[in-house]
């Protein structure tokens, strides 16, 4: 079955009772057993450890990622959360990539360490780096690509290897490509989380994560945290989803169109003095970029000639473009990672990993792309 059918059946079927060909929402805290005996004989007893309808999103995401098992959240960092939480001990040692989501770094530098997890972020482009750092008490390595907001790419095929040979889990967020463009279990991975917030749902609707395994020990351990920590995601949360994925290729198609030419326009604007897109050939690695994903995806991060100031002016100059945190959605949006994503990150972190103080990154919609060039081009005139 291919991927754009999967998008839109797998995981989901007509409703038993009425036939309704939408997932129903069972907006239901509890589920009325029919006996002692028979406890949990329908599969679910309390919303907080599983839902039918959170349950029909868990399994369109198996069926896309590839994997075997899945869990939901009430967001990507809940989704991140509940890794860390279901896998690594006290005195487990993390290899995490130096540019990844602000919350992401946040939660590992401030808290993982507060539970006697040490943490290293290191450079996940460079094979060596990442091979230099595994320690023999290191437990996961943890990726993200293209980094948000940079968009280094990591060769996952190449880290996956390294964490096969050293016994390392190896866990990869796959938030900026999607299943749709790039397949993480394929290349080695063993665990992909997603911030559903962003293009899975597409529509600045919801706020939702999403775990998915290959190995049933890791999802027992992950789900149970899930459990724990009462991270699960909200029926009406999982519908949204349901229907935002069933459109998933085709706008990711037209969003990484447009981004591809947004990137070009920026490329050559006496005003920009570097465009960070991994499908122009300038990019650093572009060509791992086409062995590992199908697509480039709808991000595009530059840097205005006039750093932080020019850049502020800028995004407080366009029109078309919203000054927003989020990403991945049919609007596009216009953020500026040093006062707003990656706040909480060191500045002399920030800069060693290419976040610059005048970084602006966009998240391409599906406006006409001539109108956001048009856009863009007038706000930097004016800087």
């Amino acid at each position: 079955m291919g991927f754009r059918t999967k998008q839109v059946h797998a995981g989901v079927e007509p409703d038993p009772t009425t036939g309704a060909i939408l997932t129903p929402i069972y907006q239901s805290t509890t589920f009325v057993q029919e006996s002692v005996d028979s406890y949990m004989g329908k599969g679910y007893s309390y919303s907080r450890a599983g839902n039918p309808t959170v349950r029909a999103l868990e399994e369109k995401l198996i069926a896309l990622e590839g994997g075997s098992d899945a869990t939901a959240y009430s967001s990507g960092m809940a989704a991140t959360v509940a890794v860390f939480l279901g896998l690594l001990e006290a005195g487990d040692h993390v290899v995490i990539a130096d540019v990844v989501y602000g919350g992401t770094y946040r939660f590992a530098d401030q808290f993982l360490t507060k539970f006697g997890v040490e943490v290293d972020f290191v450079d996940a482009a460079n094979i060596d780096a990442v091979r230099a750092a595994i320690m023999p008490n290191t437990a996961m390595v943890f990726t993200e690509t293209p980094a948000n907001p940079t968009l280094k790419v990591t060769d996952l095929a190449a880290v996956s290897s390294i964490c096969g040979e050293a016994g390392v889990l190896h866990v990869s967020d796959n938030t900026f490509l999607t299943p749709y463009f790039q397949r993480p279990f394929e290349l080695g991975t063993d665990i992909v989380i997603h911030s559903t917030t962003k293009f899975l749902e597409g529509h600045n609707a919801t706020i939702g994560g999403v775990v998915v395994v290959k190995d049933a020990e890791h999802q027992e351990k992950i789900a149970f945290a899930r459990i724990a920590a009462g991270l699960v995601m909200s029926p009406m949360v999982a519908w949204l989803t349901l229907q935002g994925i069933k459109t998933l290729s085709v706008r990711m198609d037209s969003q990484s169109a447009s981004a591809m030419t947004v990137a070009e326009f920026l490329q050559k604007h006496d005003a920009v003095d570097y465009v960070n897109y991994p499908g122009l050939a300038e990019h650093p690695q572009h060509q791992l970029s086409q062995t590992q994903a199908s697509g480039f995806g709808a991000m595009v991060g530059f840097e205005v000639h006039g750093g932080a100031e020019a850049g502020k002016k800028l995004m407080n100059a366009v029109e078309l473009w919203s000054l927003a945190e989020n990403l991945g959605s049919v609007e596009s949006l216009i953020t500026h990672p040093v006062t707003m994503t990656h706040a909480a990150v060191p500045r002399d972190e920030r800069m060693a990993a290419g976040i610059t103080d005048g970084l602006v990154r966009l998240s391409v919609g599906l406006e006409d792309v001539e109108d956001l060039i048009e856009d863009l081009d007038s706000a930097l005139r004016r800087i």
